[in-house]
């Protein structure tokens, strides 16, 4: 999309990459941060420093996801619609999610090694108040970047070169920056965004979780549940660590080469066409983060799988009780089974088997 007419590839197949992607993350995301909602809001009863942070990623997550129908339709159509503010908004969700994600992702780390490494020392950081102040600071410093960039940046233009008619030029939204603008503004974004949202948590997690594993190694520690406990453990640390660099490694890494080659600082049409060709897979990668990000929560608190566990025994048996009910009132008189108080001895006992975590 640059206005320069060196290197002339085309690669359009993006918008129908985005769209196809977009339109499942919109789906599977929907329902998998709607029971996360629940679970957070209805059913778990114990509120820690992990749970604290999670809740914040489902925050995050869900906000992304409900403003891609606009990014969906926008890349259906190759035109944006909606205007210059939701385009702005639509972007500073897209960085907030994505650092969000990371950044949060990295406090759960941090608080992992902590409560492993220094099990004694850590109890007077490791308290709710700690983390909601570090929930703050990571508020702070995603919404200043997405807002920044959404605000100072011209994230609409228009595109001339699919214009159907004299009166309607087709909008662009987040595209066709100038060299200028690349060399100018846009490149000390991407510096920005690369260190503090994702050099330096990438660096937190590896050193987190080699220290975990480091400790998990030496036979005097968590003496106390052995084996079992260190498997669960391991699991965790595995599926943190292969979320984590699945999602925003191949993203984050070709966004450099990207700025490199968009600032003219890395010459060369073949250079151009790979970065260009791997940016949007890279991006659909990037953005199913909020459908794995629930299988963190799953896998980081044994208190959300307890409450899982336990919710879903709960129907089970409610199910069960329920047919054979039905069962016994289809075998006897229906004078003596009234529906009413079928339903009415059903319910307790449903009730009965619900989480109280």
């Amino acid at each position: 999309m640059d206005n320069s007419t060196d290197c002339n590839k085309s690669d359009d197949f993006k918008y129908i990459l985005y769209a196809s992607v977009f339109s499942m993350v919109f789906v599977v995301g929907l329902a998998f941060n709607a029971v996360a909602v629940y679970i957070f809001g209805c059913t778990l009863k114990i509120r820690n420093e992990t749970t604290t942070y999670m809740m914040n990623l489902v925050v995050s997550d869900s906000l992304f996801v409900l403003s891609l129908p606009f990014r969906i339709v926008y890349f259906i159509r190759r035109d944006w619609l909606f205007g210059s503010a939701l385009c702005k908004i639509s972007v500073a969700l897209f960085y907030t999610n994505m650092y969000g994600s990371i950044l949060f992702l990295t406090c759960i780390s941090v608080d992992r090694f902590l409560a492993i490494v220094y099990p004694f020392r850590s109890q007077t950081i490791r308290t709710r108040k700690n983390a909601k102040l570090a929930c703050l600071t990571v508020w702070v410093i995603i919404l200043s970047g997405g807002i920044t960039t959404g605000v100072f940046l011209d994230t609409t233009s228009p595109n001339n070169t699919n214009s159907d008619s004299v009166n309607s030029t087709p909008q662009f939204c987040f595209e066709n920056y100038s060299k200028k603008q690349w060399k100018a503004e846009l490149s000390w974004v991407v510096m920005f965004i690369e260190t503090a949202g994702f050099l330096i948590p990438l660096m937190l997690n590896v050193f987190c979780s080699v220290m975990v594993l480091r400790t998990l190694r030496n036979p005097k520690t968590i003496s106390r549940g052995g084996n079992l406990n260190k498997a669960k453990i391991l699991r965790m640390v595995f599926v943190h660590l292969l979320i984590f660099c699945f999602c925003f490694i191949p993203y984050n890494v070709n966004l450099i080469f990207y700025t490199l080659v968009r600032s003219k600082i890395l010459k060369g049409c073949f250079a151009e066409h790979v970065v260009r060709t791997i940016y949007p897979i890279a991006l659909c990668i990037a953005v199913t983060n909020c459908c794995f990000d629930p299988v963190v929560y799953y896998f980081t608190s044994e208190a959300i799988q307890s409450s899982i566990k336990r919710k879903s025994s709960a129907w089970k048996n409610g199910a069960r009780l329920f047919e054979r009910l039905q069962m016994d009132s289809s075998q006897s008189s229906p004078s003596l089974t009234p529906k009413s108080l079928t339903l009415k001895s059903l319910r307790p006992k449903i009730f009965d088997n619900e989480s109280t975590v």
